[in-house]
């Protein structure tokens, strides 16, 4: 009688035992990071990739300028000087400290416009190039 049941606990143990482990894998795997914070200044695994999948590390100030700055500086809307209207750019130059006083100004936001306008994944760099494109400074 008590091989008839040793046959079975030991079965039953051995599934208890594999159902667990796979449960322990399908509970790390939906609880796994699904992204990291990298702090700019440190060097952050994995950057590359999310730099191609976005369509590579640099977009061009024209890219940027036509996917992101002309629906306010086309039509100057809102007060935002128009793209080629260099005086009105050398006059708020003047008024925020030259071109990085725009760039600051561009990165934390004024007036209406958002901080990095609507390009929140732009670089410092990208958006300093757009500027320097839709201003001609």
């Amino acid at each position: 009688m008590r091989s008839m049941l040793l046959a079975p606990a030991i079965a039953l143990a051995l599934w208890a035992v594999t159902a667990q482990a796979n449960t322990d894998e399908a509970i790390a795997e939906r609880i796994k990071p699904v992204g990291q914070v990298c702090i700019a200044g440190q060097t952050c695994e994995g950057i590359e990739a999310v730099a191609v999948a976005a369509g590579g590390a640099t977009r061009s100030a024209d890219d940027i300028i036509a996917k992101h700055c002309t629906a306010c500086h086309s039509s100057g809307l809102m007060g935002a000087p128009k793209i080629g209207d260099t005086a009105a750019w050398k006059d708020r130059a003047d008024h925020q400290g030259g071109l990085d006083g725009i760039l600051a100004a561009a990165i934390n936001g004024i007036n209406a416009m958002p901080p990095k306008g609507t390009c929140g994944d732009c670089s410092d760099d990208e958006l300093r190039a757009a500027i320097q494109k839709m201003s001609g400074l």
